[in-house]
């Protein structure tokens, strides 16, 4: 009987500061490439990060299928019509009977942290609650329906939000603070953007949840911003400021988590000083430029595993300038400026083919005092950028 040939291991060395979801991806390829010859080796390979990172020669999205499109389109309505969202589970009804005898109805779900919860609807023999229970029954039917169609486009590829970021923004949707015009930015903005164009591309991973409003919202009556925030499940809890003086324009999860709202607003020039925000009972961080962005919007639905909500986000051509200014911004350190370049990039390339003209309507936006950023970000911006993506390159200012 024949030897058994030696199996070694393959053994990928990758730089510290390579994306680990293409250093994975980039692992099974390799793999597959050497095992499939028949012959198992030893071998040690370095990748240098500008080839992990990016294929210079590809495009950086792929369009979804019309058919699901089609869908997103259903669940984009389903969302308009919605006026409450559930904050966790959509849960079940069950009718009981207490030591007397007397029945009642109850809605049992989970909350925005899995935690199981049971609301009390009151006697099963009361007119107003035999409707309330009716609308409810028909509602979290709606719910359960709306959840199996969105599997099938998470599944697909299409960006989606986990538990606690989904629970967050129905209660703040709930209180109407994105009809009024306050807005999502930030990576998960960037995640509704690629569904709405139709597209997907690398996953982006974060756990932060950048709210900002461009000026006063008209709601009066609502609750504090922490307790609209608490109103999920999630015990949140004032950041405090590092300034001993300053006050917290940050929310964030006890016990380890990283999940943390951040409460944004436009700072008047070039400096980042904490604003009032009245209409919440609290204050913002305010940000160079965000006053551009925030100028021209749209609302769009953002998926979960656990429901669909409408949430007011930037138009995608705004989002990807206001990106390349703000990575000139950051600090030389700072790891955010490329995901910065690599979000503009990505969306970009997908507006130049879908909306023709309206990358040059955002240049022509840009104040003056921030052109020369743009002109800075361009050299880095070729790293992610591909040079095939001439219509991108072609109307995008000189590095000069």
């Amino acid at each position: 009987m024949s030897a058994r040939p030696p199996t070694y291991r393959l053994r990928l060395q990758w730089p510290a500061t390579t994306d680990a979801v293409q250093a994975r991806a980039t692992h099974r390829v390799v793999s597959h490439q050497i095992s499939s010859c028949g012959i198992y080796a030893p071998v040690l390979i370095y990748i240098p990060h500008f080839l992990i990172l990016w294929d210079m020669g590809t495009e950086l999205t792929r369009p979804h299928e019309k058919a699901l499109m089609l869908l997103f389109a259903e669940l984009e309505s389903t969302a308009a019509e919605q006026r409450d969202a559930f904050l966790g589970t959509p849960g079940a009804l069950t009718e009981r009977a207490n030591e007397n005898g007397t029945r009642f109805w109850v809605h049992r779900f989970s909350d925005g942290v899995g935690r199981r919860r049971e609301d009390y609807l009151g006697t099963a023999d009361n007119e107003a609650v035999i409707a309330r229970v009716r609308d409810l029954r028909g509602r979290i039917e709606a719910a359960n329906a709306t959840l199996a169609r969105i599997r099938i486009l998470a599944r697909a590829g299409f960006a989606t939000a986990d538990r606690k970021t989904y629970s967050t923004l129905a209660s703040l949707h709930n209180h109407g603070l994105f009809r009024a015009g306050a807005l999502l930015i930030g990576s998960h903005a960037f995640g509704v953007l690629l569904n709405v164009l139709g597209v997907k591309s690398v996953p982006y991973a974060t756990e932060d949840v950048d709210i900002a409003r461009r000026e006063q919202l008209a709601l009066p009556g609502i609750p504090p911003f922490l307790e609209m925030l608490r109103e999920t499940g999630i015990e949140f809890f004032d950041v405090p400021s590092l300034n001993r003086k300053g006050h917290p324009t940050s929310y964030a999860e006890p016990g380890g988590s990283r999940l943390k709202v951040d409460l944004l607003a436009p700072s008047p020039d070039e400096t980042y000083p904490t604003i009032k925000v009245p209409e919440l009972n609290a204050y913002a961080q305010g940000l160079p430029y965000l006053k551009y962005v925030l100028s021209n919007s749209q609302e769009a639905p953002i998926l979960s595993p656990h429901g669909v909500v409408m949430v007011r986000v930037p138009v995608a051509e705004r989002y990807a300038i206001h990106k390349l200014m703000v990575s000139q911004l950051r600090g030389t350190v700072s790891s955010k400026a490329a995901k910065d370049l690599r979000q503009a990039a990505t969306l970009l390339e997908a507006v130049v083919e879908r909306f023709p003209g309206a990358i040059e309507d955002a240049l022509s936006a840009v104040p003056k005092s921030a052109e020369r950023y743009l002109r800075r970000a361009m050299p880095a911006l070729r790293r992610y950028l591909p040079a095939s993506a001439e219509a991108v390159w072609d109307v995008l200012p000189s590095k000069t």
